[in-house]
């Protein structure tokens, strides 16, 4: 299957979902197709609530794409890639709807800042997470105010800090990343369904405000995530992480 963003619009609800080749991690072509669909999503007046999903079994998402962090020559261009992730947050936070989070599988790196800025995240066991960048030589410097809003300075350090270790989902629920977690992804979309269901009656202007409330005190994000992503995009042209992903990759053959 080829990379794709999809959405579709059934009877108040706005699916998106988001597939790549290498485990749902995404390229800054992705990025910027999934923040432009989700700000579409949100100025469309017969979309009441949205759910964000991804394609496939096991991942829910890989975070950033080897192939184009490894492509990257300057700090430009590093930059306007780790704004790919930048765009995707803060369209998902000014969207004036809920987002229903779907994560069927692991979520590494950007794909843990995707999770968090859903405002209801349901998960299934399997949604294990690691915020891995420290390891590539990096850091989740775009991600992590999401993320730290979401779950807190502490849970956000020490997964960013410990940064080759996997959390199981209950870890993460306990942190407040998800909200409720399933067996498997049937249980888990029947629990999504009837939380979109609800939504979709519920009063626009109260659920626009309520979202608004929710996200006080971010209103600077526009500025911050552009300030990390400058620091992300000098960090990657770095020896060490452009030799961590030849190495990582040669790995995985």
């Amino acid at each position: 299957m080829e990379n794709y963003v999809n959405l579709q619009v059934n009877e108040g609800i706005g699916t998106i979902e988001f597939f790549t080749k290498q485990s749902n991690s995404l390229p800054g072509a992705t990025l910027k197709e999934l923040a432009d669909t989700i700000t579409k999503a949100g100025e469309d007046d017969s979309i009441k609530v949205i759910i964000l999903k991804s394609g496939g079994e096991r991942a829910f998402c890989a975070g950033a794409s080897f192939d184009e962090l490894l492509a990257i020559e300057d700090k430009d261009t590093g930059k306007e890639f780790f704004l790919g992730f930048a765009r995707v947050i803060n369209a998902m936070r000014k969207a004036p709807k809920f987002i229903i989070g779907r994560v069927q599988g692991k979520a590494v790196g950007g794909g843990i800042g995707v999770a968090s800025a859903t405002d209801y995240c349901f998960a299934t066991k399997f949604a294990s997470i690691k915020l891995s960048e420290l390891a590539v030589g990096i850091g989740p410097f775009v991600v992590s105010p999401a993320i730290e809003r979401k779950m807190g300075v502490a849970a956000t350090s020490q997964m960013a800090i410990n940064a080759t270790e996997f959390h199981d989902a209950q870890w993460a629920a306990d942190k407040g990343l998800y909200q409720q977690i399933f067996d498997d992804a049937g249980a888990m979309d029947e629990a999504v369904d009837a939380l979109a269901q609800k939504l979709v009656k519920s009063n626009p202007e109260s659920m626009a405000m309520m979202k608004k409330v929710f996200w006080r005190g971010t209103e600077d994000w526009d500025k911050l995530l552009d300030e990390r992503a400058q620091i992300s995009g000098e960090l990657v042209t770095s020896d060490y992480t452009k030799n961590f992903i030849t190495e990582f990759k040669k790995k995985l053959g």
